[in-house]
């Protein structure tokens, strides 16, 4: 099968601050025919997360930066629909790290194949695949939650920071989640059921209103945003507190060094442990995280949103509204 045009989206130039639409560009070209082993792949679903900010700057980290004039990459749905590959037989549903585009073609060795479910693709980009993980990590491996903790959650209404909530319910535990607006606070207390919300934009002082909604202090941060958020978390944290350090949104489009917490004093005084962490280091927990999710979905008990975009040509756009918070629960983007 020839695909004669196959739009990508392309970094066009390195932002500098906040990403525009300038740093993007939409390219159609041709796909080539098959070689024997591969697959050709419809992409049907492609994630935007805020960690791809990260890779648009040309530094050294824990994953290669995006090239120039290359099409991007992330977590992507995808159905084979050639194959010269008798592993991967036409029909195939498959995950992969080549979203950003259309189509694309592979030799198998980049392709996790879906798991049988009932449940949606899409849900293998959230709620079964790296946020809800990433929730289940920071958690369980990381914070070493306990039932009766009290847990304290930034960027709460996110993919990640939502799944947190409710694993932390889950597990017994008194739950305060920050958010940027009344809409994803109701969200949080009315369907998710937390015990308490911050809502960040309005709180007249950001530090008070957390140390209001934690009487009893925090004995897990699960860390989304940084900045402010964790300087008024430090003060808060009970004596052996943890802290999963997910991700510092607060600081991914500073154009200077930022000034750390003035109170880092706090984790000796409390003999807090502070750790990041980046879930693909622990995916060999996969298989039992998705046996435990899947079971809490099935049984009704963990639920989820998505903010949906369609078209490839929306992708930058639903990735740019990432830091704006224009999304509840997972920011998707529907390949037509």
């Amino acid at each position: 099968m020839f695909i004669e045009k196959n739009c990508e989206i392309h970094l066009a130039r390195r932002p500098e601050g906040v990403p525009d639409s300038t740093c993007f560009k939409l390219v159609s070209q041709p796909v080539a025919e098959l070689k024997d082993g591969e697959v050709l792949v419809k992409n049907l679903w492609m994630s935007v997360d805020p960690y791809m900010r990260g890779r648009m700057i040309d530094r050294k980290s824990y994953v290669p930066p995006f090239a120039l004039d290359a099409p991007l990459e992330g977590a992507a749905i995808g159905e084979v629909i050639e194959s010269r590959n008798p592993s991967l037989p036409t029909g195939s549903k498959v995950s992969s790290m080549k979203g950003w585009r259309e189509y694309f073609i592979s030799d198998d060795k980049d392709l996790q194949l879906l798991p049988q479910t009932e449940i949606d693709d899409q849900a293998f980009l959230g709620i079964l695949g790296m946020p809800g993980m990433t929730a289940w990590v920071g958690l369980t491996q990381i914070a070493e939650l306990k039932k009766g903790d009290r847990v304290f959650v930034s960027a709460a209404s996110g993919a990640v920071g939502s799944t947190v909530c409710q694993i932390a319910k889950l597990k017994g535990c008194y739950v305060v989640g920050s958010v940027g607006s009344d809409d994803k606070a109701r969200y949080l207390q009315e369907e998710l059921k937390v015990d308490a919300v911050v809502n960040y934009k309005t709180a007249p002082d950001l530090a008070n209103a957390i140390a209001e909604a934690c009487p009893e202090g925090i004995d897990v941060y699960f860390e989304n945003v940084g900045g402010q958020h964790l300087e008024a978390a430090l003060n808060l944290m009970n004596d052996h507190g943890r802290i999963a350090v997910c991700g510092m949104i607060d600081q991914y489009n500073s154009t200077a060094p930022v000034p750390g917490p003035a109170n880092l004093s706090q984790i000796i005084v409390k003999k807090l442990k502070m750790q990041g962490f980046i879930v693909f280091e622990h995916w060999e927990h996969y298989p039992e995280f998705v046996q435990q999710m899947s079971h809490w979905i099935q049984e009704g008990d963990i639920s989820w949103k998505e903010t949906v975009f369609e078209g490839i040509e929306q992708a930058p756009e639903a990735f740019l509204g990432l830091f704006s918070g224009i999304n509840t629960g997972k920011m998707l983007v529907k390949l037509n």
